[in-house]
């Protein structure tokens, strides 16, 4: 990379980051598990200070007994805290998930919206929940900035912003719009296996060569390779 490198330079590079990434991790996707909607928002707003294999692990009970925004809407809330308690920081998030059935109940008859302005009036939904959504439940491109992007566009020297919306919006402007959703795909896969907060496995990164932050991790093909993770965490 040049020591000073145009927008051109860097959309090609960051383009190129993304077809490597996706020869690298050809299952990308969400991985937490849903079957519509209603279920995606719901378990994206649990995942929050969580890890999605805990949250995939209690979802069968949580939909069993309440499939839908007006069940949920009803629930006892001892009961759903009982439920999410494994998650940790179970009452706000039941508060959360009341208060957030009930407003698809009220305002949209149960159904889940499919526009980002609706998706963020709702309790408890942000951008990111919003962009899961609409990307992974209704095929609409956008950009989940998580810890794990917003860590891996800076290293990789996309942006140097720091808040969600703007880095959203300045990641955006590098790719085309159909290719937001796996682009978040990819890159969040890549930080949980590899690009990892404290310690990513620069020796073992098929990125290497394009990114300005190799070297922050160890370089030894044999000590970053033991650093690598065949999923995201526990």
């Amino acid at each position: 990379m040049p020591a000073t490198e145009t927008h051109t330079g860097l959309v090609r590079r960051a383009r190129k980051v993304d077809r490597i990434l996706a020869e690298t991790y050809p299952d990308a996707r969400c991985e937490l598990d849903f079957e519509n909607p209603f279920e995606l928002l719901v378990v994206t707003v649990l995942s929050a200070q969580t890890t999605d294999r805990r949250v995939n692990a209690v979802r069968p009970t949580l939909f069993a007994a309440y499939p839908g925004p007006e069940a949920m809407a009803a629930a006892p809330r001892e009961h759903l805290e009982q439920i999410i308690g494994p998650l940790g920081f179970f009452r706000a998030k039941t508060e959360s998930l009341l208060k957030l059935s009930a407003a698809l109940v009220e305002r949209y008859d149960g159904h889940v919206p499919g526009r980002l302005d609706d998706l963020v009036t709702l309790p408890g939904v942000g951008r990111k929940t919003a962009n899961v959504v609409l990307g992974n439940a209704f095929g609409v491109p956008g950009i989940t900035v998580d810890t794990h992007f917003g860590r891996l566009v800076r290293r990789l020297g996309w942006t140097e912003e720091t808040d969600p919306v703007k880095a959203e919006h300045a990641v955006g402007e590098l790719f085309a719009k159909r290719d937001w959703t796996m682009l978040s795909h990819h890159l969040i896969w890549h930080g949980r296996r590899r690009c990892h907060a404290k310690k990513p496995a620069c020796g073992a990164c098929p990125l290497a060569r394009l990114c300005p932050s190799y070297g922050e991790g160890p370089t030894d093909p044999v000590a970053a390779a033991a650093l690598v993770k065949t999923q995201g965490p526990a």
